[in-house]
């Protein structure tokens, strides 16, 4: 700054002194001082770099000189390691702006990534590999910085999907330059390209020299609902979700976790596909080698349930043995319909060894077996021919399942319920839970089956009550209950029927019994034949009227006389044997011929 007041105490006039001042510099001086300023000026352009000195620090102000008297403020902020910031040390620094009072706003920042970026143009090219810091994560990928902020895509930061890209936020890690982009300023890196090649490297060492039966150390990479695959450093293994534990797993993470250094033995090699499978339990010996030492058949042990399904439940017996208990093997007594009903998940209870398969790793487990099996004395207890009295447990076309008691069940099949009846359905006479007697007929302990009858609790009356009370030749009453194709049942008494063939209806030729007789039409027919062997009773109704003509005919005869009466009055059968004296089998020669022509062969004896 130029002193006004100094000068005039001089007494020279302003010609006067520019001529003294032109007195002191040469032609040389004033050309160096002219071309001083204009560098100076041209310095001070925005988006110049210059080298300045920090001289102090106000508050989150940082005064940085510039030469010349000149003077900047550069942020705090720009500086990433505070303890850059000491008074004297000589910095690069970019003008940003100059203001018209003459302020000026530096950044280091920015000067120092023009400085980088122009290293890093100067010394590398794409393909070459760089070392950087992670410092954030933007859309898309990362930044990291390698004297410059480069961008990472998330694509590249792992040979497989890395999750949570955040955690490598503040590492420094290894990339290859995959991109310059000198127009934008800007780099693209890759840390997966630099991996992919070391490990093709190192992929072609270990197949050369992995087998079977080695032990290996690896890192866990991916964990999947199957498996766990392990890093061999260059070459993946799988570790299958079988081959983690001895014992029962769910899921891989239960025994390992990502990034975990674990130790396996090789248990399979495909060099021509490169796969590699692993193994952790085979680190120690199968527990299965000596099960059949331990759990002996029939022995009782303790063990854990560990799973429940609909056909039976999973116990464990020890880590890495587990055996089955089939819902058949849970009670003797009880109708199981699901495990559930009677077991809990880790519960633990007491269960009988039935069958072990060491080669299988299968161990058949019973809890029935603890108790008594009721079926071992089912046919000491109940022998042929005891009464019981059961109740009706379920009901089905061929018969009736029934209740002897807890744990015994028995069938009564349809054609046990009556003698002389039959029946559709039981339904007809038996209703679920309704108690009944019956009568043991047979007991099969080990098909574990009880059959029993009904109709048994009393004689069969084709043995004496039927062919007593119904004799061939005996007109007798019915009623008609169902008519068929080939001829009419009657309903002789409650529960017995009679066979009313369609040629014993009339005498002439009938195409449809419906011709001659209608459902419920009570009928006097003649009984043909009882056969007790096939349980059938043959009728006819024609030759019921035979028998009235004959009558008839003997009433007005006076030739026809009684030879002898007998001694002891007699109840006569009407058109049977105790008849009229013209048997039913004297037949006009007319009549003969219409009978044979009408009547089948079976019925003309």
């Amino acid at each position: 700054m130029v002193d006004r007041n100094i000068i005039n105490t001089l007494g020279l006039s302003e010609e006067e002194l520019n001529q003294e001042v032109d007195s002191l510099f040469s032609t040389e001086d004033n050309d160096l001082l002219d071309n001083s300023l204009d560098m100076k000026i041209a310095a001070l352009v925005p988006g110049t770099i210059l080298s300045g000195k920090i001289v102090t620090q106000l508050g989150n102000d940082v005064i940085v000189e510039l030469g010349l008297k000149s003077e900047g403020i550069v942020d705090a902020g720009e500086f990433d390691d505070p303890s850059e910031i000491e008074v004297g040390k000589q910095i690069e620094i970019l003008i940003e702006e100059v203001d018209a009072e003459g302020g000026i706003l530096l950044s280091k920042r920015k000067a120092d990534r023009i400085r980088g970026w122009e290293k890093i143009i100067t010394n590398n090219k794409e393909g070459d590999v760089i070392t950087g810091k992670v410092t954030r994560r933007i859309k898309g990928g990362l930044l990291v910085d390698i004297g410059v902020p480069v961008f990472l895509p998330a694509s590249q930061v792992d040979i497989r999907k890395p999750g949570d890209i955040s955690r490598f936020i503040g590492e420094d890690i290894d990339c290859k330059i995959l991109k310059i982009d000198t127009e934008n300023r800007n780099i693209v890196v890759s840390r997966r390209k630099l991996i992919e090649e070391e490990r093709q490297s190192s992929k072609e060492s270990i197949l050369a020299e992995i087998e079977e039966g080695q032990i290996r150390k690896g890192v866990v990479k991916n964990i999947a609902d199957f498996g766990v695959f392990v890093d061999l450093g260059g070459l993946d293994g799988l570790l299958h979700i079988s081959d983690l534990s001895w014992g029962r797993i769910t899921h891989p993470s239960e025994v390992v976790k990502f990034d975990q250094e674990i130790e396996c033995i090789v248990i399979g090699v495909d060099k021509e596909n490169e796969k590699i499978s692993l193994g952790l339990k085979q680190k120690i010996e199968s527990p299965w080698e000596t099960v059949e030492e331990r759990y002996p058949i029939g022995g009782h042990v303790k063990g854990t349930v560990v799973n429940i399904m609909n056909y039976g439940a999973f116990i464990r017996l020890e880590e890495g043995v587990e055996g089955l208990v089939h819902i058949s093997e849970m009670s003797w007594i009880k109708r199981i319909a699901h495990p559930a009903d009677i077991l809990n998940l880790n519960e633990e209870i007491d269960v009988v060894v039935l069958d072990v398969n060491k080669d299988k790793q299968e161990i058949s487990l019973g809890i029935k077996q603890l108790e008594t099996n009721p079926w071992s004395v089912a046919s000491q207890k109940y022998p042929p021919g005891t009464i019981v009295t059961t109740k009706v447990t379920g009901l089905t076309n061929y018969g009736a399942f029934v209740e002897i008691e807890p744990g015994i069940d028995g069938l009564i099949h349809i054609s046990d319920l009556s003698w002389t009846k039959k029946f559709n359905h039981p339904n007809e006479v038996l209703e679920k839970g309704q108690d009944i007697k019956c009568v043991v007929l047979e007991v099969d302990e080990e098909k574990r089956r009880v059959s029993l009858g009904i109709k048994q609790l009393t004689e069969d009356p084709w043995l004496h009550a039927i062919p007593d009370t119904y004799l061939p030749g005996q007109i007798v009453h019915g009623k008609v209950t169902k008519i068929t194709n080939f001829g009419v049942f009657i309903e002789l008494e409650d529960g017995l029927e009679g066979l009313l063939h369609i040629s014993e209806l009339a005498d002439q030729k009938i195409e449809k019994p419906q011709d001659v007789v209608n459902m419920g039409d009570d009928l006097e027919v003649k009984i043909l034949r009882v056969d007790t062997d096939s349980r059938k009773i043959g009728l006819s109704l024609r030759r019921v009227k035979w028998a009235a003509d004959a009558e008839a005919e003997a009433g007005e005869s006076d030739e026809i006389k009684d030879i002898e009466e007998p001694s002891e009055p007699v109840t006569p059968r009407r058109g049977g044997l105790d008849g009229s004296l013209m048997p039913d089998n004297i037949i006009l020669k007319t009549e003969l011929k219409e009978f044979k022509e009408d009547t089948p062969a079976e019925d003309q004896e």
